[in-house]
């Protein structure tokens, strides 16, 4: 099947080298003509576990290509995929002019039939909307499905080639078939492919993430009762996920959730809820508890430090808004970071993979070290913001020895307290006792 993907951001790339990996003939359509060259001489323009070399096996085998010429690549396309992005607008909806910017030149570049695919995160109606854009273009028959994707960074092949569920919404018997031809390859264990009308596709990527928030806020706020009441959240959160009701997947507490999704979806949910005038309000509740989270290991350091930060150094291990990607985006580091150096505190930070990122955000305001280790030389605390395996088992007579003062704000929980209390560490962690 020829296929064509408009946007070569996340979703984009991860879906175009799927499809390509499973036989079809797929062009990656972007406007930005840097992008396109750094992927056309094999780089990458962002960090995802296997995901550079599954390009490069489908490139050399000349199912996978990039190019800027929309035209070109929807023209003989049988479906072409949506995939740009959707920022938060000024309300904190989804902001559609690059989705409906893409629609346009699509219908313009139509030549047969041809499904069209919302692939973007959309709110509900946005469909409709596509359609009534191609119609004022096209020149032949199309179909628009909504086909939401489920993605978690740092396991978006798996996810891709391996789905729980793949949802596809449309009235078209013709779309459908064509859609389930498309992604049979991807269901061979019998995991679902969910037939439903677009509106109905369109909110479950929303409702599904937001439930998502929903659990990690949930325990946030049980892990700062934990600290009120002398409890421990770790023992709490074991028993609660024992619940087969409940289960364990997303109950761990820390300082936030981030990424492309969570916030701007939630927020997205919310400002589509007041549009036809529902107020959601766990919702608010679920974003204004994330916000809180966010702020949660300066509120910690204040307190340790006697109410001022003047003057002194934090090292920061983690600057990804979660482990297995460089994303930055909505990251807790970011209101760490801030925080830390608005109290006017010196911040040294390491990431396995995300430093590039963090430099177009803090420029040379803090210092960068290409070591965990080289993090902590002379400072006062060490604030952990992202859980990379390579941080869980570190040396810690090591880390001892290189700090000014053994204090460790973990907003990840991956240590022992009684354990850091017995090597000598002032440990802070999140709703532990």
């Amino acid at each position: 099947m020829r296929i064509a993907i408009i946007g070569t951001g996340y979703v984009g790339l991860v879906a175009g080298t799927c499809f390509a990996d499973s036989g079809n003939e797929v062009t990656c359509v972007d406007i930005d003509a840097r992008k396109i060259r750094l992927l056309q001489a094999g780089g990458m323009p962002l960090f995802e576990p296997g995901l550079e070399e599954l390009i490069r096996k489908n490139v050399r085998e000349q199912r996978l290509a990039f190019s800027t010429d929309l035209a070109t690549a929807v023209g003989p396309a049988q479906v072409v995929f949506i995939a740009v992005g959707t920022p938060e607008g000024e309300s904190g909806d989804a902001d559609l002019q690059y989705v409906l910017a893409a629609a346009e030149g699509i219908g313009q570049a139509l030549r047969q039939y041809t499904v069209v695919v919302d692939k973007s995160t959309v709110p509900v109606g946005t469909a409709d909307k596509v359609a009534e854009v191609l119609a004022r273009t096209a020149r032949v028959e199309f179909d628009v499905v909504s086909n939401p994707e489920f993605l978690k960074e740092g396991a978006a092949l798996e996810d891709f080639l391996k789905p729980d569920r793949v949802v596809i919404g449309t009235a078209s018997e013709r779309a459908r078939r064509l859609m389930g031809e498309l992604y049979a390859p991807f269901v061979r264990t019998e995991n679902p492919i969910l037939y439903m009308d677009a509106r109905s596709a369109e909110l479950t990527k929303y409702a599904a993430n937001a439930m998502l928030a929903t659990r990690i806020s949930f325990m946030n706020d049980v892990a700062a009762l934990c600290e009120k009441v002398g409890a421990d959240v770790d023992f709490v959160r074991k028993a609660m996920g024992a619940d087969r009701r409940i289960g364990y997947p997303f109950l761990f507490p820390g300082v936030g959730y981030g990424g492309s999704c969570f916030p701007k979806d939630v927020k997205a949910l919310v400002a589509t809820g007041r549009e036809h005038g529902l107020e959601l309000d766990l919702l608010r509740a679920v974003d204004r508890t994330n916000e809180r989270q966010k702020k949660l290991l300066v509120t910690k350091a204040l307190k340790h430090f006697g109410g001022s930060l003047a003057g002194r150094t934090f090292g920061v291990w983690g600057l990804s808004f979660k482990p297995k990607t460089d994303d930055m985006r909505e990251a807790p580091s970011l209101e760490v970071i801030e925080g830390l150096l608005g109290k006017g505190a010196q911040v040294v930070a390491h990431d396995p993979v995300a430093e590039r990122g963090a430099r177009r955000y803090f420029g040379e305001r803090i210092r960068y070290a290409a070591l965990p280790y080289d993090a902590l030389e002379g400072v006062d605390a060490l604030c952990i913001v992202t859980e990379w395996n390579e941080f869980r088992h570190p040396d810690f007579e090591r880390m001892k020895a290189l700090m000014k003062t053994p204090v460790i704000l973990d907003g990840r929980n991956i240590y022992d307290p009684e354990r850091m209390r017995e090597l000598g560490f002032t440990y802070l962690g999140i709703g532990r006792r």
